[in-house]
């Protein structure tokens, strides 16, 4: 009786928050725990990663992102070998098993004092491909657990979880970094990685309780079939999966603009290593900071306010506004907040409408084709406008110009992100995603 009196209340208290039903709760807290503590994980060795992307030199950074794409290529066949032969409950551990003993090896490197530059760039690699790996896995388990009226009410509350671990993540780092030094807490991040294992075989087992029948339960767990390279089939085949193509290429090309601009006038601004990643804890700390509060208060409900169209446009349109202003003023105080509330949007609003997308899909394009795009698509997009940045800075140009160029850019991406939002909601009203 007491057990359930405290669930009554716990209920009612969340609801002020989040739309959820009693039947939810249990699900709702394992994928906030689930994606607090992957991102925690990530952001304990965010800063360690963007320290060795300015110590590698600013001027190679390119070719860091370039790596990473190709790693991409290299990791994404073998995603989709391993989705389509084994179940769900057994392959998206091993994902994050994977990722685990890739901490534990690098964290004996560093500490057997191997000081090499190439190890360096190779963490910085490793790091970008962990936190776009692990991430889309997580949205794609999202996705094929949740139908389409649960992700409108709960995706919002569910990315909060994962903005509570961002913010954990830097003050862990920023507390102990000096005191322990950076290197002793990749165990710490590894460790965080084995309770989202935990949270998977949690949520698996909920979805498994909510199945009306034992053929349905089999259904969701089974492999999924098709050839290693279906995720790119996939998305040559559908219209609706090459526009998020567009859409993911123009916002990693816009991020990797400010990404630059934000390490050259960084370098430019700190000569000493320790306090640019001081620095760049402090905007981590921010951005989740706020990001948290629009979660927790904006994002559910400006989806029922605005409808998907309008709330994936919102964010590049002010980013077209941020643009315009650090063109006028590239200073650091803008940079860090124009910065702040891309991440923040990015974060609070465009990534879990982003995920929305992928809700009134099939089980094949939730992870063979999601996976594609936010991994191989995303980097390629990052390579190559890394590259464009670079010859835009060869030719002279000031980063003033590079942010003019950049704005009506954004607007185009708000464009795709409007006609997006309303293909979504014409497919779901057409055919409601059945829960598997």
């Amino acid at each position: 009786m007491q057990t359930n009196t405290a669930s009554n209340r716990l209920l009612v208290r969340l609801r002020r928050l989040v739309r959820v039903e009693p039947g939810e709760l249990a699900a709702l807290f394992w994928a906030f725990v689930y994606f607090f503590s992957l991102l925690c994980s990530y952001y304990i060795i965010r800063p360690m990663r963007d320290e060795m992307g300015i110590a590698g030199g600013v001027e190679n950074l390119q070719w860091l992102f370039t790596g990473t794409f190709l790693v991409m290529l290299a990791a994404v066949p073998l995603f989709g070998w391993v989705s389509s032969r084994f179940e769900r409950r057994h392959f998206l551990p091993a994902v994050y098993g994977f990722f685990i003993v890739n901490l534990l090896l690098f964290f004996v490197l560093f500490r057997s004092d191997v000081t090499h530059a190439w190890v360096a760039r190779a963490f910085f690699i490793w790091a970008s491909v962990f936190n776009l790996f692990v991430v889309s896995v997580f949205w794609s388990f999202m996705a094929d657990i949740f139908d389409n009226e649960q992700a409108r009410r709960l995706f919002g509350f569910i990315a909060a979880g994962g903005t509570s671990g961002a913010i954990c993540g830097p003050l862990v780092t920023a507390a102990l970094a000096q005191p322990l030094g950076p290197t002793n807490l990749l165990p710490v991040s590894a460790l965080l990685l084995g309770v989202a294992v935990l949270c998977i075989h949690r949520l698996s087992a909920w979805r498994s309780r909510q199945a009306d029948t034992q053929v349905t339960t089999a259904t969701a767990e089974q492999a999924i079939g098709g050839s290693i390279f279906a995720g790119i089939r996939l998305v040559l085949r559908s219209p609706y999966l090459l526009g998020i193509c567009v859409l993911m290429l123009l916002f990693t090309t816009l991020a990797t603009f400010l990404y630059f601009q934000q390490a050259q006038i960084v370098r430019d601004s700190f000569s000493d290593p320790a306090e640019r990643t001081a620095v760049f804890a402090g905007i981590d700390l921010a951005v989740n900071s706020l990001t948290l509060v629009f979660q927790l208060l904006l994002t559910g409900r400006l989806v029922k306010w605005l409808g998907l169209g309008w709330t994936l446009a919102l964010v590049p349109l002010l980013l077209a506004a941020g643009f315009l202003a650090l063109g006028l003023a590239p200073v650091l105080a803008v940079l860090v907040v124009v910065q702040v509330l891309r991440r923040a949007g990015n974060y609070a609003i465009m990534r879990p409408s982003r995920e929305m997308l992928y809700v009134v899909l099939g089980r094949e394009e939730k992870y063979k084709a999601k996976n594609f795009i936010d991994t191989v698509v995303y980097r390629s997009g990052d390579a190559v406008s890394a590259w464009a940045y670079a010859g835009l800075r060869a030719l002279g140009l000031s980063l003033s110009t590079i942010a003019f160029i950049a704005a009506p850019l954004a607007l185009v991406w708000a464009a795709v992100a409007y006609r997006l939002g309303r293909a979504q909601t014409r497919l779901a009203d057409a055919a409601p995603a059945a829960k598997v």
